[in-house]
């Protein structure tokens, strides 16, 4: 027999962003403590509003299941006497175990216990398991009330705990379970009574609480379209924002409403940011993608007084937008370039000077990358004007006020200026990807300037020992550091990795060689790291086999790309064979001449031949970036390099002939390595 399974805890108003995390954490806990607990169970579900937690588990079983267990004691020598009477070794083992010596079995030299648990109860289990569940909950900020010795997100209110229809007993924080749950704060009246775990979904909704978050959901975005195509529009729905709504609310109602048209006249990320950043109002557009002067909200109630609601956003978004109005029409005062002379009075980094310098330090660094990447005049004056002003609206009123605005202001008051449109989107794309998921600069400029920032800031920080460790992050190194990884595989650049480097160390004036040296390492560690997150759904031997040298980041994408198709291949064992046999005693020697006066045997002179002619071809297609086509020349060395084994003894009694030897395998080697290094991969 099984029976449902109900937890739910009830608190104070928990923070919408934290709640999936809460939701995620108690499953996996619930379906850890089951197996370990050794109780069946059926499906297990976590569901929550703002004020509720809950633990659905269908078909949980009524016991435990009984196991059999065969437990090694002494060896057999120990555990009898002459007579073959217990000893006390076996005697102690045996009362360990909870059965009797006589039942001790003998087998292979030793005795064993042969141990059979019955399953408890089930009911009984829950006492403990689920107190448990709650106090094993992780958070990231906690709270204490009363004089209690107990931390939680948010001071408990209630917990309701069935078994079925059987309340499970226990107690946590003062708060004794029971089958008594609360409703709407504002809709209900108030505690209501859950008779069984399978009917309380249903007994929430009587109490206006949709307690399913993925049915809330759609009612949320179903509302919202709904409401939008009654004015003639439609919502823009982010994901992120219908999910931080979804947490604030129980039981959503959408309602629309209006503000200003002459507020239409502002950019429209200003209007948007404040009723989606601040507000967590829905922008709404017409069927031209342009914003309307309308918003959507979602209220935590029914659809009484909704007008009144309506009235009440209003004024509030009516106040925001009349700050925006004021900053923008101060920051218009100024130009663009202008306003960057007070970046003079702002820190970059504690010891790194200011933005203005910072600024002054990109628009050399754009440049420098620009004749790298090989980029045309146009590009290069872009980027350079763009590295100029890229810093400029941080000082200005808006972004000191609106802050995600950042970058976005520098393109609109770049344009209001006049300037170039590549050189306004440029200003806009260097802070790109913001956060997971976002775009990544599309322009030349933009990609250049995004580089040089990204460089700059690494290398700054690194210089003052700041690496990122951990889960410490501060400046967000790791996130800028994989957006300029994908940047240049999107971008498909070739550009070095360590001459870009070494010019930031330049502009900072870093000139100790060691200094120098190891500011290299550590940003080839920290890049290579960057690009194993890239290369995640390669196969891990491939990417080990081509992560030594992310001089060229691009490069190792497409040597990934092309390893990872050669080893999937019929005749790829044995060639990577015949590499790795010439890798490993390449490792004993260092680079020298190869004479080939020395060479004794045809089967040296035939791989010398075959080197050069594959050196040849193999470094044509690797400047030419063809990694397959590479692969598929060095194949050509293989079955040389297997009869060359077989023919002589590399480490020959002459030390000429011997060193000679090695200098050819070192050379195939070094050939091998600029695609892979073969020995990486697991055959």
């Amino acid at each position: 027999m099984s029976k449902d399974l109900l937890l739910e805890i009830g608190t104070e108003e928990v923070p919408a962003h934290v709640m999936p995390g809460i939701l995620a954490q108690l499953k996996e806990n619930a379906a850890k403590a089951f197996a370990d607990s050794r109780i069946a169970c059926g499906e297990i579900r976590t569901i929550g509003t703002p004020r509720r937690t809950a633990l659905l588990v269908k078909d949980l079983a009524e016991k435990q299941e009984d196991v059999e267990s065969e437990n090694r004691g002494p060896s057999a020598a120990i555990a009898f006497d002459a007579d073959g009477n217990p000893t006390k070794a076996a005697q102690g083992f045996a009362r360990g175990q909870g059965i009797d010596p006589k039942d001790l079995v003998e087998k292979d030299g030793y005795v064993y216990a042969m141990v059979h648990e019955k399953g408890k109860e089930t009911a009984q289990l829950l006492q403990t398991i689920l107190p448990e569940l709650i106090c094993g909950l992780n958070f990231p900020n906690n709270m204490r009330w009363r004089d209690l010795d107990f931390k939680f997100i948010r001071p408990l209110r209630w917990i309701v705990a069935l078994y079925d229809t059987e309340v499970v007993p226990f107690e946590v924080a003062e708060v004794k379970s029971g089958k008594v749950s609360r409703g709407h704060r504002f809709l209900s009246q108030g505690d209501f009574t859950i008779n069984s775990a399978a009917e309380y979904e249903k007994a929430c909704e009587e109490n206006f609480v949709i307690v399913d978050q993925e049915k809330r959901k759609a009612m949320i975005r179903e509302q919202i379209e709904e409401v939008a195509k009654q004015n003639g529009g439609k919502a823009e729905i982010t994901e992120d924002l219908l999910e931080e709504v979804l947490y604030l609310v129980e039981y959503p109602t959408a309602l629309c409403g209006k503000f200003e048209e002459k507020y239409l006249e502002l950019p429209p990320e200003t209007v948007i940011t404040p009723m989606r950043d601040h507000q967590r109002y829905f922008p709404v557009k017409d069927a031209a993608g342009k914003l309307l002067p309308l918003f959507i909200t979602v209220r935590n109630g029914g659809s009484e007084h909704l007008e009144t609601v309506q009235h009440g956003n209003e004024r509030v978004l009516r106040a925001r937008l009349a700050d925006a109005q004021f900053f923008f029409d101060e920051d218009r005062k100024k130009s663009l370039e202008e306003h960057r002379e007070k970046l003079k009075t702002v820190v970059f980094q504690q010891g790194l000077g200011t933005m203005y310098e910072k600024s002054e330090r990109l628009v050399e660094l754009a440049g420098f990358i620009a004749d790298e990447i090989g980029a045309d005049e146009k590009a290069h004056k872009h980027a350079q004007r763009a590295a100029l002003l890229c810093k400029a609206d941080l000082v200005t009123g808006m972004v000191t006020e609106f802050t995600e605005l950042q970058g976005i202001m520098g393109r609109e008051y770049a344009k209001l200026d006049g300037e170039c449109e590549n050189v306004a989107i440029a200003i806009d794309e260097h802070y790109m990807p913001r956060f997971a998921g976002d775009n990544q600069p599309q322009t030349a400029a933009g990609r250049i300037v995004s580089m040089a920032d990204k460089i700059d800031t690494i290398v700054g920080t690194f210089s003052r020992g700041k690496i990122p460790t951990g889960s410490q992050d501060p400046f967000a190194l790791r996130r800028q550091a994989l957006g300029l990884v994908n940047m240049l595989i999107e971008a498909k650049w070739d550009v070095s990795l360590a001459k870009v480097v070494a010019k930031s160390m330049d502009l900072y004036g870093l000139k100790d060689e060691a200094v120098r040296t190891k500011m290299q390492s550590d940003v080839a560690d920290f890049m290579r790291l960057r690009l194993k997150n890239v290369l995640e759904a390669v196969r891990y031997d491939v990417v080990d086999a081509v992560l030594e040298n992310v001089d060229d980041i691009y490069a190792v994408d497409l040597r990934a790309a092309a390893v990872a198709k050669f080893v999937e291949g019929s005749d790829a064992a044995a060639n990577i064979q015949a590499f790795v046999r010439a890798s490993n005693l390449a490792k004993k020697a260092e680079a020298g001449e190869i004479s080939e006066s020395l060479f004794a045997a045809d089967e040296e002179k035939n791989l010398y031949d075959v080197y050069k002619s594959t050196a040849s071809s193999v470094a044509s297609l690797v400047d030419g970036q063809d990694y397959a086509g590479a692969i598929d020349a060095l194949k050509e060395l293989a079955k040389p390099i297997d009869a060359f084994f077989d023919a002589v003894m590399v480490m020959d009694k002459d030390e000429k002939v011997k060193n000679n030897r090695l200098s050819l395998l070192k050379a195939i080697d070094t050939l091998v390595n600029r695609v892979a290094d073969f020995s990486k991969i697991v055959l």
